[in-house]
């Protein structure tokens, strides 16, 4: 039987008559980052920004994919689950807030790497310091929103203990940055766009097959 919070995360779900103004500047925002990356790639001829942009969401993507099949297969919770307000849920433990966030979480971690890729921070590469510290970072904000009852976590295996924790930071985020470090270590940008084109290949038929095919809802 579905939990209550499960209920309420699928209450009105992709149901756009829930859509609120703040969303259009949200959207500009996000809009004005990628055309501002752009636009300084046209000139450099370095598209990593965008990459890595389009890695952690096309990531992030998967990630509520398979989020959404536990709940279909357990009939019962997702791992995690948004049921608080939002403009527009879009998935169990997905909504338009979390989307915006994270669409541009990998040009924020892209910008904050040292052009110099032998650069260590306490003796770790810079690359993978911040990978593990901005990873660190989304579990305390997750904690948080756990706390406040707007991210709910209902196994206890996926939870604010010590193995849960850890299970968040890797299979939650730390394989987010891992992704994009991966594709930024590509060579060329032919490589770089099959790699990034095959997350959200992946994620859009796994989606297309449940949901359009088999009838899923999560």
């Amino acid at each position: 039987m579905p939990t209550p919070a499960s209920q309420s995360a699928l209450e009105g779900i992709r149901d756009l008559s829930t859509l609120e103004w703040y969303v259009i500047p949200l959207l500009a925002i996000v809009f004005y980052i990628y055309t501002a990356e752009v636009r300084k790639a046209r000139h450099s001829g370095n598209w990593d920004a965008i990459f890595a942009g389009l890695t952690v969401f096309g990531m992030d993507f998967i990630n509520e994919t398979w989020n959404g099949w536990v709940f279909y297969l357990t009939q019962h919770s997702a791992c995690w689950t948004t049921p608080g307000q939002s403009a527009l849920k879009t998935m169990i433990g997905w909504n338009i807030e979390i989307m915006f966030m994270f669409v541009i979480s990998g040009i924020i971690f892209y910008n904050t790497l040292s052009e110099d890729k032998s650069e260590k921070i306490l003796g770790i590469p810079n690359r993978w310091f911040w990978a593990i510290g901005y990873s660190a970072f989304c579990v305390f904000v997750e904690c948080l929103l756990n706390i406040g009852g707007h991210l709910v976590w209902e196994y206890p295996w996926w939870n604010r203990s010590f193995g849960g924790i850890w299970l968040i930071f890797f299979f939650g985020y730390f394989h987010f940055y891992v992704a994009a470090i991966l594709v930024l270590s590509l060579k060329t940008n032919k490589a770089k766009t099959i790699a990034v084109g095959s997350l959200y290949t992946i994620a859009v038929l796994a989606n297309f097959i449940c949901m359009g095919l088999l009838g899923w809802v999560y």
